[in-house]
C-alpha cells in the first residue's frame, strides 16, 4: 500500500463504546471517577478495541535504528559506533530496554532501518527479533543539506509501518510500543519539534546523552541552522521529517500509523518517539486518538511536544535513556486500568448501596 492509501483506511475509536464505558466506570463500587487517569485510560481502551472487555496482553517493543548525519557537528558525547553495538545487545536481551520487557512479558522487535551498521539479519541471532529494513545508511548532516529526500523520507515511514503490520497480524498483538536507538538522535527531534509546535530552539533542546553545556550550546545553534537553512513546512509531516529529521523517527510514525490501522493501542516514548508521534499526527490526525504517552523525559522539549499533542505522560520518573523504556514501563498502567473496567463491579451487581449525593 502506499502512505496515502495507508491513512485512507485509519478510523476513529468508537465513540459508542466510549460512552458505553463511561457510563460503567459511573456505576463502579467507588466514588465518581475514583481512580481519576485509570478511569480516563479504561475508556479510550474500549473505544479503540471497540467492546467492554479491552485485552492488553499480547504485547510488543519496536526499536527502530538509525544513524545520523548530524553527528559530524559534535552534538552527542558518545561515539557513533555504538549505534552499532546497541543494536546487539537490544537483539542479545542485555540492554535496559529488554531486561523491562521481559518484566512486562512483552516481545522486542529490533528493526535496522537506518544506520550505519553492515549486520545481516541471518549472522546476529539472539533472544530477540531482527529485522534490517534499510532505507539508507544514515541520515545526511542537515546543517548542509537536508538529512534525506522527500522519497526516503516516505520510504522510512513505510518500513515502520510495514515491519509493524507484519508482527501485530502474526503476534495478534493488542498493544505495542515504540522504542528508538540512534547516537545523536535527540538533535532532529529537537529539530522536528521546534518546526511542529513553534516552540524556541532554547526551550526544546535538551542534554541528551548528558553533553556538556558547550556541547549543549554547539547544539542548540547547529539545529537553528538546519531550520533556517531548509525551512521545512510545519503543516507538512514529510517535508518536516526530510529536511531535519531521522529515518528511525519517520520508521516510529509508521509503528504508529499501523496501531491505528490494526485498532491497537500505542505507546510512545521519549523524546525521539514523541517527534515521530508529530510526524504520524500531521499525516493523520486520527492515530491521536489510539496514543498514550508512556512517561516525561528529562528532555525540556519532550513534555512541550506531548502538550501539542494533548497527551498527559503516564509516568514520571526521570528517565532519558529512550529504547522504549518508559513507555514498556506503562504497560503496567494500561494493564491495570483494563482489569478495573473489565473486573471491578457495578453497585447493582456487587450489592452495594449507592451514594445517595
Amino acid at each position: 500500500m502506499t502512505l496515502q492509501e495507508i491513512i485512507s483506511k485509519i478510523e476513529s475509536v468508537d465513540s459508542e463504546i466510549f460512552e458505553k464505558a463511561k457510563e460503567r466506570t459511573s456505576q463502579l463500587i467507588m466514588p465518581p471517577r475514583a481512580m481519576g487517569v485509570l478511569n480516563d485510560i479504561s475508556e479510550k481502551l474500549c473505544a479503540i478495541a471497540s467492546n467492554m472487555k479491552p485485552e492488553v496482553d499480547r504485547r510488543a517493543v519496536f526499536v527502530m535504528a538509525g544513524d545520523h548525519g548530524i553527528v559530524e557537528e559534535g552534538v552527542s558525547a558518545f561515539p557513533q559506533q555504538v549505534t552499532c553495538e546497541m543494536i546487539k545487545a537490544f537483539v542479545n536481551g542485555i540492554a535496559t530496554i529488554t531486561v523491562l520487557a521481559r518484566q512486562n512479558n512483552c516481545a522486542v522487535v529490533v528493526a535496522d532501518v537506518g544506520s550505519k551498521c553492515k549486520i545481516d539479519e541471518k549472522e546476529l541471532s539472539g533472544k530477540n527479533k531482527f529485522i534490517v529494513r534499510k532505507v539508507k545508511f544514515g541520515t545526511n548532516n542537515f546543517t548542509k543539506e537536508p538529512a534525506m529526500t522527500r522519497d526516503e523520507a516516505i520510504q522510512s515511514i513505510l518500513a515502520g509501518f510495514e515491519i509493524a503490520s507484519r508482527e501485530i497480524e502474526k503476534q495478534n498483538l493488542n498493544v505495542i510500543a515504540t522504542g528508538d536507538m540512534g547516537i545523536g538522535n535527540t538533535t532532529p527531534s529537537s529539530a522536528i519539534g521546534v518546526v511542529i509546535t513553534g516552540n524556541r530552539v532554547e526551550e526544546m533542546t535538551g542534554n541528551g546523552t548528558g553533553i556538556p553545556s558547550e556541547m549543549l550550546k554547539k547544539k542548540i545553534e547547529v539545529i537553528k541552522k538546519g531550520i533556517e537553512l531548509h525551512k521545512p513546512n510545519p503543516e507538512d509531516g514529510i517535508d518536516v521529517l526530510s529536511k531535519v529529521g531521522g529515518i528511525e523517527i519517520g520508521a516510529i510514525a509508521g509503528v504508529i500509523l499501523a496501531a491505528a490501522y490494526h485498532r491497537i493501542p500505542v505507546i510512545i516514548d521519549g523524546i525521539i518517539s514523541t517527534a515521530g508521534a508529530l510526524i504520524a499526527y500531521k499525516l493523520c490526525p486520527t492515530v491521536l486518538e489510539y496514543m498514550f504517552a508512556g512517561h516525561k523525559s528529562e528532555e525540556p522539549g519532550h513534555i512541550k511536544m506531548l502538550d501539542y499533542l494533548g497527551l498527559k505522560p503516564l509516568l514520571q520518573l526521570n528517565m532519558r535513556l529512550g529504547e522504549g523504556t518508559g513507555a514498556v514501563l506503562a504497560m503496567h498502567i494500561l494493564d491495570a486500568a483494563a482489569r478495573i473496567i473489565k473486573e471491578v463491579a457495578t453497585f447493582s451487581e456487587a450489592g452495594v448501596s449507592e451514594s445517595k449525593v
